[in-house]
């Protein structure tokens, strides 16, 4: 499958929201604002300011971006440098909005990445578009919403999948939806790297399209 801009049936978030009212939100390196913060309440507190100062009710953005945010955290260390480039889109609302399955398709796995930092509760389901085989993952849910899951369960199209979850089960973080698109799993289940080292992000982004239209 090429690297273009996929389709959905359905928008992934289950809110009522036009494109005018979401914040594009930098939390890139570039982001000067972003160098007094030393935690994750205070990255919370700069969000939830932004929107206010914006009048924006949702905040989105992330894909491909260079984040610095991440050298806190273990999770992302590697034995050469830190993981800081982003693979997923992020949307940032309240914890408890509902998620909806952009597409047709069955749960594929699903797992509770439990570190600091990491996705906290996590779903990939996996799709048929085009004739070819998509994986979508979900990263920073309620726990609750995902236990009783069963691998191959089908849904469909606008189907609620799961809700945003809250601290600490979400990894540690605002609360936000970290959605990725993904070509090939590489043999993981219920989780994929959603963060990689400068130097890997060119293969990465190919094997992990901009998700921008499911939203």
């Amino acid at each position: 499958m090429s690297n273009t801009m996929i389709i959905p049936e359905q928008k992934v978030m289950d809110l009522d929201y036009s494109p005018k009212d979401l914040l594009q939100l930098d939390l890139s390196y570039r982001n000067s604002s972003l160098s007094n913060i030393g935690s994750q309440r205070e990255l919370e507190h700069y969000i939830n300011s932004e929107l206010r100062a914006k009048n924006k009710s949702y905040a989105i953005g992330g894909y491909g971006e260079d984040r610095r945010i991440y050298q806190r955290f273990e999770h992302f260390d590697t034995q050469e440098s830190k993981r800081t480039i982003h693979l997923g889109l992020d949307f940032w609302a309240p914890a408890g909005s509902g998620i909806n399955a952009p597409m047709d398709g069955r749960v594929h796995s699903w797992a509770f990445n439990n570190n600091p930092g990491d996705y906290g509760a996590t779903l990939i389901l996996e799709h048929n578009y085009q004739g070819k085989t998509l994986y979508s993952l979900y990263g920073h849910l309620a726990l609750a919403e995902l236990e009783g899951l069963t691998e191959g369960k089908r849904l469909k199209a606008g189907e609620c999948i799961a809700r945003l979850g809250d601290y600490p089960e979400n990894g540690g973080w605002p609360p936000h939806l970290h959605f990725q698109l993904i070509y090939d799993m590489e043999g993981f289940k219920g989780d994929y790297p959603g963060v990689v080292e400068p130097h890997q992000a060119e293969a990465y982004l190919k094997n992990c399209p901009n998700p921008v239209k499911f939203f």
